[in-house]
């Protein structure tokens, strides 16, 4: 049996239908009954436990032949990213007292960069959870395409997509959730030893203008990436709601200087879901 968190996003929930096409059995780890109905339906064992609860993680992961850990994300985090250093320790005590034969975390592209910037969160994850007894894998996966969900309403109403990336013609590693949930399902049925580290891009680096040529055949009508200046990111997410955008700030600019890259760019795993493919599903979601 596989425990899998984050069941109901995108990631876990292609996780948890992956296990289950390959004749697995599937723990859902939900945060409610009612969250967990669907998974229920689908003939998923449903546990219901917060991510800040120790003993009902502890109960959740009991037993499992393997868990697959996502945590959730935190965009606008305090400046020591406190938050997301107690979910860790949370999750840590929690599968240590349940020991599962095995873990399979999401990571990310540039966990492992020593410049602060948002991303740091997951590298603090590797570091406290790559220290547990049992074998602990971690998926650095590239920037998630379904982030152009963001790029679907400027494309389809104005023509112009504002583009944090940048320059425009710079490769991004950029991967589906599709192939994330795939590649992590099949990592929870294999066997290792230790800590291991499996880093995935999708089948082509992408550009913004990629992107944004995508979206115009797509959608039958001119499209273009128009870059948003960097002395306005600060005052433009704070206008968001945000308080502390200096980590995100920061994390685009890795992206954009190159230093959030993978550690070994030559030996990624490469999915198979085209850009094309995720844009499509985007358009049609948010019709």
């Amino acid at each position: 049996m596989f425990a899998v968190t984050g069941i109901t996003g995108q990631v876990g929930g292609v996780v948890a239908r992956a296990l289950l096409a390959a004749g697995e059995d599937v723990r859902a780890v939900v945060r409610s009954a009612a969250k967990g109905a669907d998974w229920n339906d689908q003939g998923c064992e449903v546990a219901i436990a917060e991510m800040s609860d120790t003993k009902a993680l502890c109960s959740a992961f009991s037993g499992a032949d393997g868990v697959f850990i996502l945590l959730p994300p935190n965009f606008d985090p305090s400046p020591d990213f406190s938050e997301l250093r107690h979910l860790i320790g949370t999750v840590r005590d929690a599968l240590k007292q349940a020991n599962p034969a095995k873990v399979v975390c999401l990571s990310t592209i540039g966990a492992q960069a020593v410049q602060p910037n948002l991303l740091q969160q997951l590298g603090h994850m590797e570091q406290e959870l790559g220290s547990l007894p049992m074998p602990v894998a971690f998926l650095r996966a590239g920037w998630f395409i379904e982030n152009a969900a963001w790029d679907v309403d400027p494309a389809r109403t104005a023509g112009v997509i504002p583009s944090f990336l940048q320059p425009l013609d710079k490769p991004v590693p950029m991967v589906a959730t599709a192939d994330v949930g795939r590649v992590a399902a099949s990592m929870l049925q294999q066997q290792w030893t230790g800590t291991r580290i499996v880093e995935l891009e999708g089948p082509r680096r992408v550009t913004p203008n990629d992107i944004a040529s995508a979206f115009a055949q797509l959608l039958g009508k001119d499209v273009r990436m128009e870059t948003v200046p960097r002395d306005t990111w600060q005052a433009l997410f704070k206008s968001q709601g945000m308080k502390n955008p200096t980590p995100r700030m920061q994390m685009l600019d890795g992206f954009n200087e190159g230093w959030i890259e993978f550690e070994k760019p030559g030996q990624t795993i490469k999915g198979n879901v085209a850009l094309e493919t995720v844009l499509q599903s985007l358009i049609e979601r948010l019709a």
